[in-house]
């Protein structure tokens, strides 16, 4: 588990307007080592959470108002009445940290490495910008996105804290450049790294928001336990936790800290699942994977895992209570779903006999090595399937070898395959399940929902878009392609003193950490 220490300091002029030296942690549930540091081809906050206060993006989720979008680099725009252009201004004077200044040149450049990445450059959200088709800059302050079709979530999706602007002169020279390396023009400076223990930033004096930031600087540690990031905010090491704690956790600090603390508790969009490989025997069976969703009883599983995993809500692929999900009526005509838990092992074990396995078969269900809620909800799964007959051992990877034997070679039987998303947006929620996706791990392809999704992607009619949406529902959900397990929750703490940060339900938003400050009033 990757714990996020800041070392913040107050910036002259804001609180109690006198300097404040005080130690801050934000602890993450990860492991240590992030795959790599560059955002555009990265999905896990421990990678995102490290660099995010570095960098700059062109539009940005307003940290107070979730989901309404505002600007970043860009201070205003204009999308065409046929939806097919879309024309961002661009702040004048906004400097990269190594001096060079931002312009137009370097959003394009970063957003087709994002849209049209080289050969060699992995870009995992691609699909979300297909609509694309060229990107223009008729001067150094306007950027142009022309589209071949409209596209309900555009807007949404360059609001995405993953897009960070890099400089173009390092991209000219490699592409892969940012993995390793930080050149951002975001609120704090790149100060130090040492891999799978710290990462510290400083206040970067010429960012473009006049007095921002308020603290001096940040500096993230690495844990592994749960116990140990509680440990550190009871003690006062630690001051916020922008991840998660588990409820146990939660109100052991409340006992003990009582009004000095804060929780925020919000909804998450992302949701634990399990992906299934498709490309081998058994799980290229439609029976065997309906047997293993009909073998989990959801109901039971949120009950027992909102207290120690934070796992809470039953729902489909978009969260429930939006306005993209299915009702529960709905729900619970797909399989596993349903609530009658004898009743769907019974048909199990039928579903087993009839595929050839009357007394089951043996597998391995790999996962991440992170405790909260990776190994739990993975010793759940396990516990639920050996009671259709299925024996499976749990074998947690670390980071790295998770997302290589998960995303990018597809060596594992099962695999805890969690959905996170900085949005409810269908694009980035259903992308997933499309050919050739580099998130369908599951590395199976159906052409009607490829052809689903490319419609609900481009329908403006909201009414319209939720119906093309649950048809691709009821293809994933019908034939397994996915098992979805439940939905997360947050419960995000912090000590009282540390004033201005907003949780959004998801933990990707709102990380730059610009309008944060520490009082002791």
């Amino acid at each position: 588990m990757l714990s996020i220490a800041g070392l913040f300091a107050l910036a002259p002029g804001c609180a109690r307007r006198r300097r404040h030296d005080a130690a801050v942690c934000c602890w993450l549930r990860s492991p240590p080592t992030a795959p790599s540091l560059d955002p555009h081809q990265e999905e896990t906050f421990a990678t995102l959470h490290l660099v995010a206060p570095c960098y700059s993006t062109l539009l940005q989720i307003d940290p107070y108002q979730y989901p309404k979008v505002i600007g970043d680099v860009a201070t205003e725009w204009k999308i065409a009445a046929d939806g097919l252009t879309y024309t961002f201004k661009l702040r004048q004077g906004i400097r990269f940290h190594d001096g060079s200044t931002l312009t137009a040149a370097d959003v394009k450049a970063t957003y087709e490495k994002i849209v049209f990445p080289p050969a060699g450059v992995r870009s995992i959200r691609k699909n979300a910008y297909a609509a694309i088709t060229s990107i223009e800059t008729p001067d150094p302050s306007t950027i142009v996105f022309k589209l071949k079709q409209p596209s309900a979530s555009l807007l949404i999706n360059l609001a995405s804290p993953w897009n960070v602007i890099y400089p173009k002169k390092y991209l000219d020279k490699d592409p892969n450049y940012f993995k390793a390396n930080i050149v951002g023009s975001g609120p704090f400076k790149f100060k130090s790294h040492t891999r799978g223990s710290t990462f510290e930033g400083e206040r970067n004096p010429d960012y473009f928001i006049k007095d921002r930031p308020y603290l001096d600087g940040y500096k993230f540690f690495v844990a592994t336990e749960t116990s140990a990031r509680a440990a550190a905010i009871r003690s006062g090491r630690a001051y916020i936790e922008f991840r998660t704690l588990p409820l146990a956790e939660v109100e052991a600090i409340r006992k003990q800290l009582g009004d000095k603390v804060v929780v925020q508790d919000t909804p998450a969009t992302g949701i634990f699942g399990v992906a299934v490989n498709q490309t081998i025997k058994p799980f290229n069976d439609e029976r065997v994977r309906k047997a293993l969703t009909l073998g989990l009883d959801r109901y039971t599983a949120s009950r027992v895992l909102y207290p120690i995993a934070s796992l809470k809500d039953v729902g489909g692929l978009m969260r429930p209570g939006t306005e993209w999900a299915m009702s529960d009526a709905e729900l619970q005509t797909f399989p596993g779903f349903g609530k009658d838990i004898e009743k769907n092992r019974a048909e199990a074990k039928r579903l087993l006999a009839e595929a050839g396995y009357p007394k089951g078969f043996k597998a391995v269900l790999k996962n991440r090595n992170v405790r909260v809620p990776y190994v739990d909800f993975g010793t759940f799964v396990i516990q639920e399937w050996r009671k259709i007959g299925i024996e499976v051992e749990h074998r947690p990877l670390e980071t790295a070898s998770w997302f290589a034997d998960g995303r990018d070679t597809g060596s594992f039987e099962l695999m805890v395959s969690p959905s996170f998303n900085f949005m409810d947006d269908p694009d980035q929620f259903l992308e997933r399940y499309t050919t050739g996706d580099s998130n369908n791990w599951g590395r199976f392809s159906d052409p009607r929902i490829d052809d689903l999704f490319a419609r609900q992607a481009r329908s403006l009619d909201p009414t319209e878009r939720k119906k093309l949406i649950y048809e691709i529902e009821k293809i994933v959900l019908g034939q397994v392609y996915y098992i979805p397990g439940i939905w997360w929750a947050r419960s995000v703490v912090h000590w009282a003193k540390v004033k201005n940060y907003v949780a959004p339900p998801n933990h990707y938003s709102n990380q730059k950490l610009q309008d944060v400050w520490l009082s002791e009033d």
